[in-house]
């Protein structure tokens, strides 16, 4: 039993007026995870190999100044709505609503100023026998981002003596309105150079097609035959670059995959490996779809140890609702109604084999 202080907070600094702090949770492993309360980002998470070498396996930034520039979302939590919105227009009970188009002619990731770039409020330290959490908390208030409702997210944030990395969403709002929050961590098992090489299993039978800009074409299809059939494991690099609309498209994978279980059901999502060092990841979500995202627009953007990432330096799988899911009636609904309450549960697992 490795005799360890569960949980440290440190003050990193200051934004729109509030104090940030940076958050380290240790388990009996030896890993480590910062959390930090601007736009409750995973900073970082060290974790040993198969030979007990430490590494850290997500992509990140070293300072707060540094993440008030997160173009790429490193780490971040995403919402009120994560991934994309058709010329960012929606309409609920006949009312039209123009959102931001942050993204070519759409909206992403909660427009110009989603919950990514917000300082959270602390709402609990958790210290217990195999896990430590943080609980973190946001209101976004009524026509913020021209959404309705004050919408209150309280995202719980733990490491356990499992290796795993569990996130609990709750969210609440006095209006009806749309919400769809995921994480968005970048993850490189090796700790440095590309991902390409790393083997991946998706529980995706099916795909959702998109446009030119990265819209759903409405289209559920069969993952069989296509670069993105991950029901067998394979090396992401095999097809990445394939001669296939899609993949050409996305200039590598980033779509959403429907995980093959029933909507809102704890289940399987997939399990990333890499050889060398034996890392294994596993993810498990309630959520309906996957973004699988090859990190095909990193290359330049500033990282830890102020140096460049590369292209395709880092993988996300942001357990979700599908993209443009309120213009497209037949994807599971994202509407939530006073009185109801919004549950995610996403869990990375870290292995070694």
């Amino acid at each position: 039993m490795i005799d360890i202080k569960q949980i440290e907070k440190v003050a990193w600094g200051k934004h729109d007026d509030k104090d940030v702090y940076l958050y380290t949770l240790t388990n009996q492993k030896g890993s480590q995870l910062k959390v930090s309360t601007y736009g409750g980002i995973l900073v970082s998470f060290v974790t040993a190999d198969k030979n007990g070498e430490m590494a850290d396996v997500l992509l990140g930034k070293d300072s707060l100044e540094d993440y008030l520039k997160n173009d790429c979302y490193l780490g971040a939590t995403v919402g009120q709505f994560a991934n994309r919105i058709a010329k960012g227009k929606i309409s609920i009970d006949g009312v039209e609503y123009q959102l931001a188009t942050n993204n070519g002619p759409n909206f992403l990731h909660g427009g110009d100023k989603g919950f990514d770039s917000h300082v959270f409020d602390i709402v609990e330290e958790i210290s217990e026998e195999n896990v430590s959490s943080v609980v973190l908390s946001h209101t976004s208030p009524d026509g913020f981002e021209n959404l309705p409702g004050n919408v209150t997210l309280k995202l719980k944030i733990s490491l356990t003596d499992e290796n795993e990395i569990v996130l609990d969403y709750s969210a609440t709002t006095d209006k009806k309105t749309i919400v769809n929050f995921t994480s968005h961590p970048y993850f490189n098992l090796k700790g440095e150079g590309e991902i390409t090489d790393h083997s991946l299993l998706l529980n995706c039978k099916y795909y959702t097609p998109v446009d030119e800009t990265c819209i759903p074409t409405g289209e559920i299809v069969s993952v069989k035959g296509t670069p993105f059939d991950f029901t067998e494991e394979k090396v992401i690099g095999n097809e990445i670059d394939a001669d296939h609309d899609q993949t050409q498209i996305g200039i590598g994978y980033d779509h959403n995959l429907v995980i093959n279980k029933p909507v809102g059901e704890y289940g399987l999502v997939g399990i990333a490996y890499e050889a060398t060092t034996g890392r294994s990841m596993e993810v498990y979500s309630t959520e309906p779809g996957v973004q699988f995202y090859t990190g095909n627009w990193l290359e330049g953007d500033l990282g830890k140890n102020q140096t460049a990432h590369i292209k395709r330096q880092g993988f996300c799988l942001e357990a979700q609702h599908f993209p443009d899911s309120p213009n497209q009636p037949h994807f599971p609904s994202v509407i939530l109604n006073p009185n109801e309450e919004y549950t995610q549960k996403t869990v990375y697992k870290f292995v070694v084999k």
